[in-house]
């Protein structure tokens, strides 16, 4: 387990003094690595600096990038936070379960904690390039959290879990990268969608449902090899279908 492998992506946040005290909280249990996606303010403001106190080069050594696409390319296995629950937001996972299930993949690959807008949290697209999905267990009266208290509870739960974990051994597959997963949805899209499975007017629907289900199996990239491999038959058997009904026309 390397909790150096786990990376914060905060989603275009809004305020400095959130960004710095996130840096802190970081630093506080081990974790360096820090990615913003459209930040809608300067992550080096005097604010940050302030709030990051002894973690400025975390502040520094961000990471900016415009899509939330790019910044989990190299992750093994995403994990998406909301306070909402609903359609699409199924199987929510609690912190200390999403430690258990993160860290061990930590040990060979990067995995990603995604946190949202302090005041929207994260677009169902977004958390459609996530593998799963974790919330913190609040009060009705104000279940919203702020963006550094969430960050640093989610970290404590995860360096809790390392050493309750510690000299267990975990024996696991290489999971595929975030890249190699948002390949092969598209490749599911295209595929589905020309044998007219998908609902041309919402094939997100089925699409996220697919998600779901592939995201709890922790794919390998074997895995994603054989089920690429399926769509490039269903892609094939189609075009060998169109090609019959050509030839039955012209004949």
């Amino acid at each position: 387990m390397n909790t150096e492998n786990v990376v914060i992506v905060l989603v275009e946040p809004q305020g400095p003094r959130n960004i710095g005290s996130v840096c802190r909280a970081m630093l506080n249990f081990g974790m360096v690595e820090l990615r913003l996606v459209n930040p809608q303010t300067d992550h080096l403001l005097h604010e940050a600096r302030q709030m990051a106190v002894k973690a400025t080069t975390v502040l520094e050594e961000a990471v900016i990038f415009t899509r939330l696409e790019d910044a989990l390319a190299d992750c093994a296995l995403s994990i998406g936070t909301t306070r909402r629950f609903g359609r699409y937001r199924e199987d929510m996972l609690h912190p200390d379960e999403a430690a258990k299930l993160l860290l061990p993949v930590t040990a060979e690959a990067k995995v990603a904690l995604v946190f949202g807008r302090e005041d929207k949290g994260l677009h169902t697209a977004e958390l459609d390039l996530c593998q799963r999905f974790v919330t913190i267990p609040t009060s009705d009266r104000l279940p919203s959290m702020n963006l550094a208290q969430s960050v640093a509870l989610c970290l404590y739960e995860i360096s809790k879990t390392k050493g309750e974990m510690a000299g267990a051994e975990h024996g696991r597959k290489s999971l595929a990268s975030n890249d190699d997963l948002e390949r092969m949805f598209q490749h599911m899209r295209e595929s589905l969608t020309r044998v007219a499975y998908l609902d041309p007017q919402n094939p997100d629907h089925i699409l996220r449902a697919f998600r779901r289900i592939l995201g709890r199996a922790e794919l390998n990239d074997r895995d994603v090899r054989i089920l690429r491999g399926l769509f490039s038959r269903i892609d094939y058997l189609d075009e060998q279908m169109q090609r019959l009904k050509e030839s039955g026309k012209n004949g």
